[in-house]
């Protein structure tokens, strides 16, 4: 048996029908599980749908640009370099860990075409690994003010080639250059994905008309 990360979960209208969606969404570098728990009423979310909202907690790792401080990370990043060297064997092993509780939710009831994979900084370079190489269709990913870490480490799945990618950065991202965003735009769409690329005046974080376009993005994708 499965030993899973530990999660807050945040329901959106389970009194009125069975849950038969998912949001696995994974937070950033030294945060948590609760980062984006706050986010779910903002959404807008249609009340014909039932959501369940996975927020997993990372791992305790040392993490090399922090001076190798214990914090929650999916993976370590040696440099910050614009090319972001990274140890690909730990986001595979955090890859692992998702795939683990996206198997959980289908478990539960809810079709892997009914689930959206999320993640915000470094929760995204794990969330874009987890989804273009998963072997079963998808509903999307939203990949949010982060970077495509693992093109040549993916198998990239026939079953996702037709996903619906919402890729959103900030304009001003000091720790996340836009650039990195772009690149990721660039080269999913020379592969024929599905992207929706949006940029808002911000730093590293989301705002509140990003966060009302994610719930109108949700509402098409998922209902």
């Amino acid at each position: 048996m499965s030993e899973y990360l530990e999660c807050v979960i945040v329901e959106h209208n389970p009194s009125q029908k069975t849950i038969d969606r998912a949001v696995i969404w994974l937070h950033g570098l030294g945060a948590s599980g609760h980062d984006f728990e706050p986010v779910v009423p903002q959404l807008g979310l249609s009340d014909d749908m039932a959501v369940r909202f996975i927020f997993p907690h990372a791992p305790q790792r040392p993490v090399t640009i922090n001076g190798g401080m214990v914090m929650p990370a999916w993976y370590d990043i040696f440099e910050m370099s614009l090319e972001r060297k990274v140890d690909i064997a730990q986001i595979e092993q955090s890859s692992q860990q998702i795939h683990d509780l996206i198997a959980r939710e289908i478990e539960r009831g809810v079709a892997p075409e009914h689930i959206v994979m999320a993640g915000f900084s470094q929760g995204g370079a794990v969330a874009y690994h987890v989804a273009l190489g998963y072997p079963q269709r998808l509903a999307g990913l939203m990949a949010l003010s982060t970077y495509l870490a693992t093109n040549d480490n993916i198998d990239y799945s026939a079953a996702n080639q037709d996903l619906p990618i919402l890729i959103e950065h900030g304009t001003q991202d000091p720790v996340v250059p836009i650039i990195l965003g772009e690149q990721a735009n660039q080269l999913l769409s020379t592969k024929g994905y599905n992207i929706d690329y949006r940029t808002y005046p911000m730093a590293h974080q989301v705002c509140m008309p990003q966060i009302q376009g994610i719930g109108k993005w949700l509402n098409k994708f998922l209902g």
